[in-house]
């Protein structure tokens, strides 16, 4: 039996990193093993990539940005994803390549083909078994980033402008309507709870279906 690898997608704000962390330790005290990690970021030298790329100091090319974020991911795969996949692990990632094509695709307007030539090269084909994609208006996720921002959380992509988040916000839900399969598209407007209770009605049952996680009542 194979493990199960889930991906956490979003805008800025959206809350799905908070979320990651209640899913991974729910599912801990249901007894499974679980893998929490995220991209750009997942590996030793992706967080050397991430300090790189995120820090609002530098100034980044998008071509070299677009690279740089392949290259994290090609490590991730190979050296971090694939083998607790294969060790029948539950892998939660806080972004994938959908962030890709919806950052680096839309957000920054690189054509279409070659997001997908690098993504495919650089995942070597592995794809989530399931997608969480927490939805949320451009303005909320202002709202939510200037928080951030002023608590000194704060990273290069948060500071871009709204019509760059619009942009990536309206990619990742065509993205979601042409997976209809693996998406699954939850509200965040809500608070913490009202969203960690729409998770959880999704994961448990998916998980169900997989055999990774007996039905309740057995």
């Amino acid at each position: 039996m194979a493990g199960a690898f889930i991906t956490f997608e979003g805008i800025d704000g959206c809350g799905k990193s908070t979320q990651l962390r209640l899913l991974a330790g729910e599912l801990r005290v249901r007894g499974l093993r679980v893998v929490a990690t995220r991209e750009p970021g997942g590996t030793p030298l992706g967080l050397k990539l991430r300090a790189a790329l995120l820090d609002v100091q530098e100034q980044v090319d998008p071509l070299a940005e677009l690279l740089v974020f392949a290259a994290d991911r090609a490590q991730h795969v190979r050296k971090h994803l694939l083998p607790a996949i294969k060790g029948n692990e539950i892998v939660l990632s806080d972004r994938y390549a959908d962030a890709t094509v919806a950052y680096q695709g839309a957000g920054r307007g690189f054509d279409p083909k070659l997001i997908q030539e690098i993504v495919e090269l650089a995942t070597d084909g592995l794809k989530p078994d399931l997608t969480l994609l927490f939805d949320l208006s451009v303005e909320e996720s202002a709202i939510r980033t200037r928080r951030r921002v002023a608590s000194k959380r704060t990273d290069r992509l948060d500071i871009e402008a709204q019509d760059f988040h619009a942009r990536v916000r309206d990619a990742y839900i065509e993205i979601a309507k042409s997976e209809p399969e693996r998406f699954r598209v939850i509200d965040a407007r809500g608070s913490v709870d009202e969203t960690q209770r729409k998770v959880m009605d999704i994961v448990i049952p998916f998980l169900q279906e997989r055999g990774l996680l007996e039905h309740e009542g057995n």
